[in-house]
């Protein structure tokens, strides 16, 4: 009995002694990592920029299939923020400020343990160099588990390690994952919306539609106005030289309606118009590939661009549909010039009269003579084949 004892004080002093050499000991740490990932620096950056895509590649949530993760509505740039809880503890992330495509600045609290962590995305031969870093300072339950994991430059740093390589294998199939079909000749049904239009750096114009698209959401909402479609980007210009873009980022309604004057939310109408479309499936990132791709189509069979715009761009599904790059589907429209199939018109042979005979009883004025149409059998002069215009449901827009 009284070895049972000795041997308890003797773990109470020892876990003493730990504790009090565990509080001497600086907590202050600064681990980091670097990773080159198989993407464009744009991509990798709108990527992580985007809490809602942690889940695919923080190693804290893919190894703990029990997580519980909460998103605030807001998970993009300065403000953005989300938290989980799982068999590890629980944390916070929040964005404090960010340079867009190369730094982002975070605050992160896990378990009590605070860091500044930081993003830096540099442009390299085939892909990005990231590098993730963070520095703060241990809680007291931390500095006992990193002591007893090999030190807290393993922890963290094997949780980044594993975390980077998920990003990148994440990033190789889903944003590097398409498919462009051209669907050919179709007919655009007349449609009303409500609009912002403005000239945008073609680079920019998915972070200004994600901006754009919840005001007009809003007022909608407010207004008992009812959305009838998919979002969608009217571009009105589009000089690759310049980088610009003259764009209406759009929201189909239902009924046309009229917005008051001074306004920054304008109603349209888009009359019934033919086009070629395209079908991508995947990241948007390749959008411009599919535009390509119609342009070689029109080209090939001597089709002309309508002048009225650009093209059009309809998010049929996306983000809000799908989390997957991969699955997402936009349809790309380039308005073109119907081409006038010429007919050859008709001209009837002339014949010769016959002179009506005596016997023949000429009608008196008072009973007009009867005109009798004999028809003509003649052969149709061929019509050239023109590409096939398929009659697109009005719902789709």
């Amino acid at each position: 009995m009284r070895i049972l004892k000795y041997i308890f004080l003797l773990l109470l002093l020892s876990l003493v002694a730990l504790s009090i050499f565990m509080a001497t000991q600086k907590g202050d740490f600064n681990v980091e990592r670097s990773k080159f990932i198989n993407s464009a620096k744009p991509v990798v950056y709108n990527y992580v920029n985007d809490y809602k895509n942690w889940e695919d590649f923080g190693s804290w949530t893919t190894e703990d299939p029990e997580i519980k993760i909460s998103y605030p509505q807001k998970t993009i740039g300065p403000g953005a923020s989300y938290s989980w809880e799982g068999k590890e503890g629980e944390g916070q992330m929040r964005t404090l400020f960010v340079k867009e495509n190369d730094s982002i600045s975070q605050k992160m609290n896990f378990n009590g343990t605070e860091a500044k962590v930081s993003w830096r995305f540099k442009d390299t031969i085939g892909g990005t160099k990231v590098t993730w870093r963070s520095a703060g300072k241990m809680s007291f339950m931390f500095k006992i588990y990193a002591a007893l994991n090999g030190g807290v430059d393993k922890v963290i740093g094997t949780m980044y390690e594993k975390s980077l390589a998920n990003l990148d294998k994440a990033l190789d199939y889903e944003i590097n994952t398409f498919s462009i079909e051209v669907d050919g000749l179709v007919k655009k049904p007349q449609l009303f919306y409500l609009s912002q239009t403005f000239t945008s750096e073609i680079a920019k114009i998915n972070k200004n539609f994600k901006v754009v698209i919840p005001k007009i959401e809003a007022f909608c909402q407010e207004n008992n106005v009812q959305i009838n479609g998919k979002p969608f980007v009217i571009y009105h210009t589009y000089d690759l030289t310049s980088g610009l873009a003259k764009i209406s980022i759009c929201l189909p309604i239902k009924s046309e309606i009229f917005t008051s004057a001074g306004s920054d939310i304008l109603s349209g109408k888009l009359e019934a118009f033919e086009a070629v479309k395209t079908t991508m499936v995947g990241d948007i990132s390749h959008n411009k590939k599919g535009y390509d791709k119609t342009i070689e189509y029109m080209s090939k069979n001597q089709l002309t661009i309508n002048p009225v715009f650009s093209h059009i761009e309809i998010y049929s599904t996306s983000k809000v549909d799908i989390k997957s790059p991969s699955k997402w589907v936009t349809e790309i429209y380039v308005p073109l010039i119907p081409k006038i199939i010429p007919v050859k018109a008709y001209v009837p042979v002339a014949t010769k009269t016959a002179e009506p005979s005596a016997e023949q009883v000429v009608p008196s004025v008072a009973e007009p003579a009867k005109v009798i149409k004999t028809p003509i059998k003649t052969s149709e002069p061929k019509k050239p084949v023109a590409p096939k215009v398929k009659e697109e449901e009005p719902s789709e827009f």
